[in-house]
């Protein structure tokens, strides 16, 4: 090439030859062949213009196919820079979007919604799965793009201009072709972890938000449900007392429970109405049982046995009948000097005694269960020791009450609820077929006597 360009401007560019006309003298520049003598005359200046043209079309042919070779080359050259930025461009708002991503995901699940509002890549959806699916079809695109450039790159024609064999174009430079290369390969392994990321991501979401969801069910299911259970209460019951509690089979699974615990006691007085006409034995009226003591409190009438009282699992029997089928006023009182007791039916003292558990204090945060009696706290229950009848009123001091207090209660003169348990709806829990009912039971009593 170089040897053909030096020719040319030799050619071009050759030595001047004087010549005259009849009106005076003047320099004509004639080309002339290399190696020539200058002092040589030759023809007329037209003859050796038609003459050597030949040689200048076909130069100046090669120098037109020169500059369209160099022209085709840079356009080419523009093109992949051009791509390569493109490239470039994408694989920064991929490694924002993973910033970003970053950050949303230690700002808990309201932020990480927020961050999925933004749409802080400008070609990303905000729906994982579709974030997935517009990345796979980004890097296909990538792919299909670097094939074309490679195709075009090998159909670019070559062509000899001359015997030196000078090619006027050239195919695609193997560093550019590595590079590209090197690029989309960089890009795909990062698209590729995105994906794996935004897949982990949807799947937490996912469990996540059914987590919430069951939560949530839940929550609502239960209020629903104390919802239900308070409008029957406010509908069934003109006063939060006026109810009982109804036990009509001997089971091991209908039992009551009374929400609130007992604190440590060194006396009480418990009472309760009771209608049963269960035989053999009206069973267990109720237990109270701590950890380490199932038996702290319990009431208990178990076969052909007497009502029986035992605290810390010491036993003293009772003077009492109650299976009747009628309703009947109880209360049992007890103080843990001298371990000394009283037992009351219908407002009558019917019985004393001491030495049971004496100097023992009831222990607290125990579980009272009404018409069970406890083997383990809160449960193991024997069905031939469950209560069979109904209960109501059942109170619970942290003292000894006066016998006129207990004759008030027992013919419904006075009101004096339990300051250690109340017998109140919002504290009995029913379970297993156990059901509440409203009772006012001084007027039921006063109706059947």
């Amino acid at each position: 090439m170089l040897a053909l360009l030096v020719g040319l401007l030799y050619l071009v560019s050759g030595r001047s030859v004087r010549s005259q006309d009849a009106t005076g003298s003047r320099f004509v520049c004639n080309a002339i062949p290399p190696g020539a003598e200058p002092g040589c005359g030759y023809g007329a200046s037209v003859n050796r213009v038609q003459s050597s043209s030949p040689v200048e079309d076909e130069l100046r042919n090669t120098i037109i196919q020169l500059r369209e070779t160099i022209l085709q080359q840079k356009e080419t050259i523009v093109s992949q820079q051009g791509t390569i930025k493109e490239l470039n461009s994408k694989l920064a708002r991929c490694e924002a979007a993973a910033d970003e991503m970053a950050q949303g995901k230690s700002r808990g699940q309201g932020s990480r919604r927020k961050e999925y509002g933004k749409n802080t890549m400008g070609d990303l959806p905000r729906d994982p799965s579709e974030t997935i699916d517009q990345l796979g079809k980004t890097m296909q695109s990538l792919k299909g793009r670097l094939e074309n450039l490679e195709q075009q790159s090998l159909r670019l024609p070559s062509s000899n201009v001359s015997a030196g064999g000078v090619s006027a174009l050239t195919p695609l430079p193997p560093e550019l072709r590595q590079l590209l290369r090197e690029r989309l390969g960089a890009l795909e392994t990062q698209l590729l972890r995105k994906v794996a990321e935004l897949e982990e991501e949807k799947s937490q979401l996912y469990n996540e938000t059914a987590a919430h969801r069951q939560r949530t069910e839940s929550a609502l299911n239960a209020l629903m449900e104390r919802i239900t259970e308070l409008e029957k209460s406010n509908n069934a019951f003109k006063s939060p007392e006026d109810f009982k509690v109804s036990f009509p089979l001997r089971t091991n699974y209908l039992y009551g429970r009374i929400k609130k615990s007992l604190p440590e006691m060194y006396a009480f007085t418990v009472c309760m109405w009771l209608k049963s006409s269960a035989s053999p034995g009206i069973g267990t009226p109720f237990s109270y049982g701590v950890p380490g003591q199932a038996n702290e409190i319990v009431l208990i009438e178990w076969g052909n046995n007497p009502i029986e009282l035992l605290v810390n699992d010491k036993v003293a029997q009772l003077p009492l009948s109650v299976s009747d089928g009628r309703w009947h006023h109880i209360c049992i009182t007890w103080t843990t000097r001298d371990g000394f007791w009283e037992a009351y039916q219908d407002g009558e003292r019917l019985g004393t005694g001491d030495n049971l558990a004496p100097w023992h204090p009831i222990k607290p945060g125990g579980v009272i269960i009404l018409g069970q009696e406890q083997d383990i706290v809160g449960g193991r229950f024997d069905a031939t020791q469950a209560f069979v009848g109904e209960l109501s009123q059942f109170n619970m001091w942290d003292r000894v009450l006066r016998p006129v207090d207990i004759i008030g209660l027992a013919n419904c003169s006075a009101y004096m609820p339990g300051n250690v348990v109340p017998w109140v709806d919002a504290n009995v829990e029913v379970f297993g077929g156990a059901s509440k009912a409203a009772l006012e039971i001084c007027e039921d009593r006063a109706f059947n006597s």
